[in-house]
């Protein structure tokens, strides 16, 4: 794990002699906190490891010292349960000139599995796909299985999570391995059919339909998993966490779904959909909950052009 932690250390986050390096973790990550740490220390970094109670649900705040603690570092990393990417404290950091990862949901096994391979490969089908969605106004997603889900995308930023963090502000997941954009308020409408995982939910043995419209999820259809999904939303008390957050495409070929989203959303050849917060990635609805769904073998359609038919990349 230490011989791990110190290539994540050196390679993904470029940690440098002399940087403070801050390391937020949780009693139920700390082991792999620790080897970071560990390993921020080994390069002669000024580290700091912030071990905290976990958060109740992705996108839920950490205490406000950690917060504060946050935009005063140079680079982070956040192994932690649940995810502390979506959050006003990450975006601060961010805005402050941290770079770094946040790591929901990462367990030893992925650790090790996912984080020794070559991220220059990643990164270049990252960039690959960006690319492909400059200046898109709409994008549509089709399934066999259900799904016909258009929204706009006009304006919005896209964002690239290539697993390097090298350049100042620079943020992400590790695992890595997915452009993304928060899609326009309002403008979803559609089916959405989840066949792949779900975070919050793991891995869906039936599949969960879900009715978008102007924006919003309005109703859920399938087992367990659908109500599970749509429990979660409703337990955060806001209309928003019903928003349509995010769309991005996974990139990275060493990926599975093992119902972990951590993982899941990278899988390559895949689209996820999210619900909830996307404050911090171009977006303007603040939620306190942000939740993906995988979607398996989709057709992508930016602007007409067929980007990805069935799974199948087309560009």
């Amino acid at each position: 794990m230490y011989r791990v932690a110190l290539n994540v250390v050196r390679v993904n986050l470029g940690v440098k002699s002399g940087e403070k390096f801050l390391v937020i973790t949780d009693f139920e990550k700390e082991v792999i906190g620790r080897a970071l740490a560990k390993a921020g220390s080994e390069v002669g970094a000024e580290t700091i490891l912030a071990v905290i109670k976990p958060r109740s649900r992705h996108g839920e705040e950490p205490p406000e010292p950690i917060a504060e603690m946050w935009r005063h570092v140079d680079v982070y990393v956040a192994p932690t349960k649940f995810s502390l990417t979506h959050t006003a404290a990450r975006r601060r950091a961010t805005e402050a000139g941290a770079r770094g990862a946040t790591m929901p949901g990462i367990t030893v096994e992925m650790f090790l599995e996912t984080m020794t391979i070559d991220y220059n490969v990643v990164k270049g089908y990252v960039e690959k796909m960006a690319a492909a969605l400059e200046d898109v106004k709409e994008v549509r997603v089709i399934t066999d299985l259900g799904t016909d889900v258009k929204m706009s995308v006009e304006g919005r930023p896209i964002l690239r999570d290539t697993g390097l963090f090298t350049e100042k502000g620079a943020f992400g997941n590790l695992p890595a391995g997915e452009a993304f954009i928060a899609p326009v308020e309002g403008s979803a409408d559609g089916v959405i059919v989840f066949d792949g995982a779900i975070s919050g939910v793991g891995q869906i043995s039936k599949p969960v339909r879900v009715v978008v419209e102007n924006g919003y999820a309005v109703s859920f259809e399938g087992a367990e998993e659908a109500k599970k999904l749509e429990e979660v939303l409703k337990s955060v008390g806001r209309r928003e966490a019903f928003n349509v957050a995010e769309i991005g495409v996974g990139c990275n070929p060493a990926a599975k779904i093992v119902g972990n989203v951590l993982e899941d959303e990278k899988v390559f050849e895949t689209v996820h959909i999210a619900f909830g917060d996307n404050s911090t990635i171009g977006g303007k609805t603040v939620a306190g909950v942000h939740l993906d769904g995988i979607i398996t073998k989709p057709t992508l359609i930016a602007d007409g052009k067929v980007l990805m038919e069935r799974g199948k990349w087309r560009i």
